[in-house]
């Protein structure tokens, strides 16, 4: 699990020790094991907030955990192209390769560490799909795609692409330099990440050496959720236990803590662990498909804009799904 690494963490910014004076340890709420599934042509994922209610997500819709997978030669599969409207997509490549294009001019090859960042707003088309020589030789296959909710105001705004390179990812370490810290976007402990948000949130990838403990300081006005992409660890005030493919919400406060088990699987030797938070929009949602809007009949109106054309056209030089 590549992502982002370096030779030596102890030269990165270091988070504050927490004051613990002042400190308001976030409890855990629940812990859910995501279920499998597949997505677009049959890539499998984990569904991370399956049987969450959703307004302990809020502003987040959805997350899937693509793979991690080893493909054979001919095996790698994507999403052919397809409506969006209502909120943005953010896809995460930690191993392998991802293409996208969208009909509003965005896209591009995204791989180890990269993150795009697509804003669909009003509405657009897409595709992502592994790169024909992914699809020629397989590989490994490891990723992230989450969906997060824009307010009714800014639901119409107008689509944006980001390309979010790794080496532009803003790296941080823990106190006692036992965890390495991505910010991808929002902030933490005065550092700031690249991705820029319509609705207010932190996104942070931390891999935890075995027996690593870190305590972070989180905005008491977001909610607090942490899914674990590979090992062993706990959560919480509480230390509660959580394993590969288990997602943890946090309750209120403004510090949350996290750990590794001293003793970790060869093939996992760190805690990996994805923590996200944002601002609640607190607005009604209606959701159906590529659609996440505020009514039943805005979905509507997207199906029948889609059909009419009204989202986009799929370029003249659009790519294609590649298959042997």
């Amino acid at each position: 699990m590549p992502a982002v690494t370096v030779d030596d963490i102890t030269v990165l910014p270091r988070t504050p020790e927490v004051d613990r004076s002042t400190a308001r340890e976030r409890s855990v709420i629940s812990v859910t094991r995501a279920p499998g599934g597949f997505e677009g042509e049959g890539f499998p994922v984990r569904r991370a907030f399956a049987g969450v209610s959703p307004e302990l997500l809020d502003p987040f819709i959805h997350m899937d955990q693509m793979g991690e997978v080893e493909y054979a030669a001919g095996e790698p599969k994507g999403t052919p192209w397809h409506p969006h409207r209502g909120f943005e997509t953010v896809t995460y490549i930690i191993d392998g390769e991802f293409i996208h294009q969208d009909s509003h001019g965005g896209g591009g090859t995204i791989t180890n560490g990269d993150t795009q960042w697509m804003t669909a707003g009003s509405g657009l088309l897409h595709i992502e799909t592994p790169p024909e020589s992914l699809v020629i030789s397989g590989g490994l296959f490891h990723g992230l795609q989450l969906w997060v909710n824009l307010p009714a105001d800014e639901k119409w705004t107008a689509p944006r692409y980001q390309d979010l390179r790794a080496k532009g990812v803003t790296l941080l370490s823990s106190p006692d330099g036992g965890a390495l810290l991505r910010l991808i976007a929002g902030d933490v402990a005065g550092q700031t990440g690249p991705g820029a948000t319509h609705t207010p949130m932190t996104m942070i990838h931390a891999t935890v050496s075995a027996g690593g403990q870190v305590s972070l300081p989180w905005r008491p006005d977001f909610n607090a959720l942490a899914y674990v992409l590979a090992g062993r660890g706990t959560v919480g005030a509480e230390n509660r236990p959580i394993s590969t493919g288990q997602l943890a919400v946090f309750g209120p406060g403004n510090t949350i803590t996290f750990g590794a088990d001293g003793s970790q699987d060869s093939n996992a030797p760190a805690l990996e662990v994805v923590l996200l938070g944002g601002r609640p929009i607190r607005e009604p949602i209606a959701w159906m498909g590529p659609f996440v809007m505020n009514t039943e009949s805005e979905v509507r109106q997207a199906f029948e804009d889609f059909q009419a054309g009204r989202l986009g056209h799929i370029p003249a030089d659009g790519i294609q799904p590649f298959r042997v």
